[in-house]
């Protein structure tokens, strides 16, 4: 069993319903929920909107190889009607939900198609916050730091 760290994010349309839908469907389709955080409102990062994001983070537990997790989560974006998160011009926009790999374990991975832990987490309070909250001692395998420490880093 490995244990997964999953970032979610919603910032149109009902918001934090639309990330309960997301959370069952990853429970169902990729194993058990065992941590989710609390649903935090943060303004958009990467890109200029009007709309605040819900955000939180869950851990899962499962039997599933990353690869195989990843694209369960893009299949489940796109069952809730998630169909983009980018503009033509290859800049973010808003979304109904986005749902991110953050960690696996202790798991480094970076290929063309994953790249573990998430290579922005350690600068992104929208996923350290939320991942403080259930994993405060969670160390990240390449910088050798908590996810409460990490999140102290940027305040």
């Amino acid at each position: 069993m490995k244990l997964f760290y999953i970032g979610l994010g919603s910032n149109i349309g009902e918001r934090e319903q639309i990330l309960m839908q997301a959370i069952a469907l990853i429970g169902k389709r990729i194993g058990e929920v065992v941590a989710r955080s609390s649903m935090y409102e943060t303004r958009a990062d990467g890109f200029e909107s009007d709309n605040l994001f819900m955000n939180a983070v869950i851990a899962v537990r499962s039997t599933m190889t990353p690869h195989d997790v990843l694209a369960t989560t893009h299949r489940i974006e796109l069952d809730l009607g998630c169909t983009t998160h980018r503009n033509a011009d290859g800049s973010y926009c808003d979304r109904s939900l986005d749902i991110d790999l953050i960690a696996c374990d202790d798991i480094v991975c970076n290929d063309e198609v994953l790249t573990l832990p998430h290579p922005r987490m350690h600068l992104r309070r929208f996923v350290l916050a939320p991942l403080c909250e259930i994993a405060p001692s969670w160390v990240h395998p390449i910088l050798h730091r908590t996810a409460c420490e990490l999140l102290a880093e940027i305040d």
